[in-house]
């Protein structure tokens, strides 16, 4: 495999970022479902990009995969759920094939030093519970559950120190 090449997303990316966030989804077998509700958490568009910190995860010039920061000025619910004030791992998706490769770890280390780099200590994580084992074998720790945008289902809410 080439080498992962990380750049600031363009609005222009939108499509393919949310080409890959719904695939990276299905592959965990959510029900269609689930994924209709999500269906606006999901869709990346070029406001998004222009109001948040995205990054484009690239091999041999295609975008495999992404992860945006957002920033919550105050404690805040949304329906049920609680978003602490903080920098917050909005989302971090890969193309399928790619998962195990190695390409969410480089998005880790990107993030981590963007981060320093803007004197921010900590980064809070709502963790897809498919992906709980990664962000603790990248050192994120268990915080607290939250209700989810699912009625009845539970996130957990992961920290991870910078």
């Amino acid at each position: 495999m080439t080498e992962l090449k990380i750049r600031p997303a363009l609005p222009s990316d939108c499509s393919r970022l949310t080409e890959i966030s719904f695939q990276a989804k299905r592959h965990w077998k959510y029900p269609e479902e689930y994924l209709e509700l999500w269906k606006e958490e999901l869709t990346i568009t070029a406001a998004y990009i222009v109001k948040n910190t995205v990054f484009v995860g690239e091999l041999e010039g295609e975008a495999v995969g992404f992860y945006s920061l957002a920033e919550a000025k105050e404690d805040r619910k949304v329906g049920t759920i609680e978003i602490e004030k903080g920098t917050w791992l909005d989302h971090m998706f890969i193309f399928p094939q790619y998962i195990g490769k190695r390409i969410g770890t480089a998005f880790i280390s990107h993030m981590k030093r963007y981060l320093a780099g803007k004197k921010v200590d900590e980064v809070l994580i709502f963790v897809d519970p498919n992906a709980k084992g990664f962000y603790e074998k990248v050192g994120a720790g268990f915080r607290r559950d939250s209700d989810s945008s699912i009625p009845g289902r539970k996130i957990p809410v992961y920290e991870l120190s910078i």
